[in-house]
Formats: structure tokens, C-alpha cells, sequence
């Protein structure tokens, strides 16, 4: 950590100069004790800790001109006051999963606002709701909900590592969806500090930039300190199998079959399809966790999926919080503090994610078609998450999110590589856009959607400081992560932040800007 004298010394840039001695002038906020430059031994520590794809870890990615390793409210408040007078953008990261790392890489002067360490998970089982910080990760959060009931969850994300800061701004995706719906629909409240420095709730920021927040992305809007969420019921005892067919054992089929299905089993049973290439060839897992037990689980699955073959010695029954750890694929019987943070940089991976909306069956000899394109691409997985349930009747408007009915289920895709260079990372990311293009007659169409948390600049961006146009917007990115819901997230935009402070490659516009 550097004092002023020290940061003015070595950083001779005058947005940073201005920066540091605004800085100094909130003396209670402390922020230069918890502020790292290039020049601290610590930084490229920091700096990765959070960073989980290894395309942005490179000598060659642009660095930020610091990072703030925020504390408290106030240090988030003298942040955002200081980097809007010295004309520094900043990145709010919580967890660092976004997929292209646009909360911690930009191609403009910019600083980091971590919020990692406003960890506090406050679980009140009176009211039956919890207080969440933006920097707790989804593993912590549940940690917490079990320490306190083993019949309560919430309806969030399978990775445990996520931040709650931008998983739940951008929707929160998760198992209990057909159940509960997402995370932004089981949201109540939300601390949030606006382009101004105010510290607002609900109440104070009015129901059109709570709205927004849920599901619009919180960092075009402000910087979310903390949510209210409402925790949902789940029974002592739920189900989990994973059933793997090749396609030699016949997974095609089985595909098919799930896809007419899936969508329409009861609420309580999620049976998500994962295809992977293992050896060469293309083995589907059938993934599925039931609120409930094994002798009411079995007879629903023979009567609607009896082609899968689920047998009782597949089904393992446990606590809701123990299923939570083997979604991510930890070994049963792992303690539960296996979700907590180890505070070690996470593992070194390169990635691409994309993803697609199916509304009609993909046919059998696409599904073959796919299977032989993916077993080309080799590094490559794909989830297909169900809809139905609570996700059809979920008006599309009730949050920004508009993916609701209409839709069979989501594909998440995922190109991996561990091979160093610049000529691996262009072949995998070619691949990646090959395969997304192959996709393109059965999925959603007029507009292609695409889930706004499986960040992915290829669907459109602009340049944060000078794209003035905001039709570019809506026609690119806009039209696809929320549909109809873009222009009403553009107003809302136009009243809080009309000056485009909290602006990224895919954030949403202010009017003024057009």
C-alpha cells in the first residue's frame, strides 16, 4: 500500500495525481491504506486473485492504474466521487467470472473497485431473508444459510466461487430456477452507491433503478454494496443423479427425447444435459437434482423420461447444502466448508463462453451434426439448462431479464485450452465462433438472445469514452440481453447516471449520449 507522497511520486499521470489527492481529501474513508499501483509488490497478486480466465493474465493485458480493495461503504463512496472528478473509469468486480474480464481489463485509464472483501452474510430466519455483501461468493452465502437452517437455499448459481455482486445484477442462473426462478426474482432490497456517492436502498432509489439492477447489469447503474434476498423452502432430504450415455450408447436419442421433456417435469426435479468430448467422442451427462426423495423422484422420471433408465442405486439423497458441492463436481461427502473461499488464485484455464436460447427441438441429425463438431473442436463443453416452471409464468418484464417463456432451454458454451501463445488462443477462439455459427438455425432468432452473464463480445461492443450512438447498442448487444427491456433500461440510465459514468464495453447508454 502506498501513502500519497509515495503514489504521486511514482505515478506521474495526472488523472492519478488528481486521483490521490482528491483521495486525501476524505480522510476518515481511509482509501489510500486499502489502494494497490502497479509498483506494490502486491498487485499482480491482487490483481489475479479474482481474475479466473487466463486470456486476461497476460503480459499483454492492459493493466488498471490501480486497484481499491474496498472495506467499507464509505471507501466505495470516495471511490466513485474521486474517479468521476479525475476522469478515471473504474471496474467493479466482485467475484471476477465475467467471461471476457470486463471488470478488470479495459482499454482506457480506468482503476479496480474490488469489492471481495465486504464478505458479510447476515441470516435472519424470523423474517426468513438474508443481507449479502457484493464481494461474498455464492459458497460463502449458502455456507451461511445452512449454519442457520437445512430447510432453507436460495435459488442461485452452481460455481461457488461467484461473486453475489454481479451474479444476481446480471439475473442469477441456477438449479432452482424451474422451482423459484432466478435470483433476481427472490431479490427484496439492495444497497447501492450511485454516480453521485449516495448510498441508497430501495425506498431511496425509487422502483424503476431497483428494477433496473435486477437483471440489467448493476454496474451500468452504480455499484451494488449489498442485496436483500428472500430465502426459499427446500425439504430435509433432496435427490441428485448423474446418468452418462455416449453416443455409441445411444445419447442421441436420449437428447432428443429430453428436449420435449425436460421443460415440462414437475417443478421440483431440474435435469440439466452436459456434453463433452471424452476421448475423442462425445459422452452427455444427465444432470439432475430433485426437491424431494428417491421414491417420489423414480416414478416421476419412468412416466415422463423412461427412456433415461434412472435406477435407485444413481439417486443419492443428502441436505440441500451438500448438493450445493456436488453441482461443481466435489467428491460426496466433502465438508461443507468446502465452499468457503481457500484465498488462493484460482486455477490457470483459458477460455471462450457463449451461449444460445432453443425454442423448438433441435433435430436428430443436427444433434449428430453437433456431436462430430464438437468432437473436432476437442476442448469443448456445453450445458443445456431446462426452462418450464416458474420460468414460464415469470412475466418477461418483471425484470430486466426477458429470457422467460418461449424458451425450451438455455445452452451455455465453453471452449477450454491450457496451450500458451497467441496462435492456440486464435485457433480455440475460432473454433468457438465456428461452433457458434454452426448453431445459428436452431436457436432463438430476430434477435439471436444471449445470456448477459456469459459475457461474450462477440454479440457487440463499444468503446466505453467515445461511442455516442445508441442504436449501435440496442442493435448489438441491447436487443439481445434484454430485448424490449433495452429502451426502458436506457431511461432509467438517462435519469441516475446521465453523464455515462459507470460505462463499459457492454453497458447500457444514457439517451444523451445518442
Amino acid at each position: 500500500m502506498l501513502s500519497v507522497s509515495e503514489a504521486n511520486s511514482q505515478y506521474d499521470s495526472p488523472e492519478m495525481r488528481k486521483f490521490f489527492y482528491c483521495v486525501s481529501q476524505y480522510r476518515s474513508a481511509c482509501v489510500s491504506n486499502v489502494t494497490y499501483t502497479p509498483q506494490n509488490p502486491s498487485f499482480t497478486t491482487i490483481l489475479n486473485l479474482h481474475a479466473q480466465n487466463k486470456r486476461f493474465k497476460t503480459q499483454a493485458t492492459p493493466k488498471p492504474l490501480a486497484i481499491i480493495t474496498a472495506k467499507s461503504v464509505s471507501q466505495v463512496q470516495t471511490t466513485v466521487r474521486c474517479a468521476k472528478s479525475s476522469g478515471i473509469q473504474i471496474r467493479i468486480r466482485s467475484g471476477g467470472h465475467d467471461y471476457e474480464g470486463l471488470s478488470y481489463v479495459s482499454d482506457v485509464k480506468f482503476v479496480v473497485l474490488d469489492m471481495s472483501p465486504l464478505q458479510s452474510v447476515d441470516v435472519d430466519m424470523r423474517s426468513g431473508t438474508a443481507w449479502v455483501q457484493a464481494g461474498a461468493t455464492l459458497g460463502q452465502l449458502y455456507y451461511q444459510i445452512a449454519k442457520k437452517s437445512n430447510v432453507h437455499a436460495f435459488p442461485a448459481g452452481v460455481c461457488f466461487s461467484l461473486g453475489t455482486g454481479g451474479h444476481f445484477s446480471g439475473g442469477g442462473y441456477g438449479n432452482l430456477m424451474r422451482k423459484y426462478g432466478l435470483s433476481v426474482d427472490n431479490i427484496i432490497d439492495a444497497i447501492l452507491v450511485d454516480a453521485k456517492g449516495n448510498v441508497l436502498n430501495r425506498k431511496t432509489m425509487g422502483e424503476d433503478l431497483f428494477w433496473a439492477i435486477r437483471g440489467g447489469g448493476g454496474a451500468s447503474f452504480g455499484v451494488i454494496v449489498a442485496w436483500n434476498i428472500k430465502l426459499v423452502p427446500v425439504p430435509p432430504q433432496v435427490t441428485v443423479f448423474s446418468v452418462k450415455k455416449s453416443v455409441a450408447e445411444g445419447a442421441t436419442d436420449l437428447v432428443y427425447k429430453w428436449q420435449h421433456v425436460a421443460s415440462k417435469l414437475d417443478r421440483d426435479l431440474f435435469l440439466r444435459v452436459q456434453p463433452a468430448v471424452v476421448n475423442g467422442t462425445v459422452v452427455v451427462s444427465f444432470i439432475g437434482e430433485f426437491l424431494g426423495q428417491t421414491n417420489r423422484l423414480l416414478p416421476l422420471v419412468s412416466k415422463s423420461f423412461p427412456e433415461l433408465g434412472l435406477k435407485q442405486s444413481d439417486c443419492i439423497e443428502m441436505p440441500w447444502i451438500n448438493s450445493t458441492l456436488f453441482w461443481f463436481g466435489v467428491p460426496v461427502g466433502t465438508p461443507i466448508e468446502g465452499l468457503l473461499p481457500t484465498g488462493k488464485e484460482p486455477g490457470s484455464m483459458y477460455s471462450k463462453g457463449k451461449s444460445d436460447y432453443v425454442k423448438t427441438p433441435i433435430p436428430k441429425e443436427a444433434l449428430n451434426s453437433i456431436w462430430a463438431m464438437m468432437a473436432k473442436a476437442k476442448n469443448m463443453w456445453m450445458q443445456w439448462n431446462p426452462y418450464g416452471g416458474a420460468m414460464e409464468e415469470i412475466l418477461p418484464t418483471a425484470t430486466p431479464f426477458p429470457h422467460r417463456a418461449g424458451n425450451l432451454f438455455l445452452i451455455q458454451y465453453n471452449v477450454f485450452w491450457t496451450e500458451d501463445g497467441q496462435e492456440a488462443t486464435d485457433f480455440y477462439l475460432k473454433a468457438a465462433r465456428s461452433f457458434y455459427e454452426f448453431m445459428t438455425p436452431y436457436v432463438s432468432s430476430s434477435p439471436r438472445e444471449v445470456f448477459l452473464n456469459y459475457r461474450d463480445l462477440d454479440v457487440g461492443a463499444k468503446h466505453p469514452s467515445t461511442s455516442k450512438d445508441l442504436n449501435v447498442a440496442r442493435s448489438t448487444y441491447g436487443s439481445k440481453f434484454f430485448k424490449d427491456n433495452f429502451d426502458r433500461l436506457v431511461k432509467v440510465k438517462t435519469i441516475v447516471d446521465p453523464d455515462n459514468f459507470f460505462t463499459y464495453e457492454q453497458s447500457v447508454p444514457p439517451k444523451s449520449l445518442n
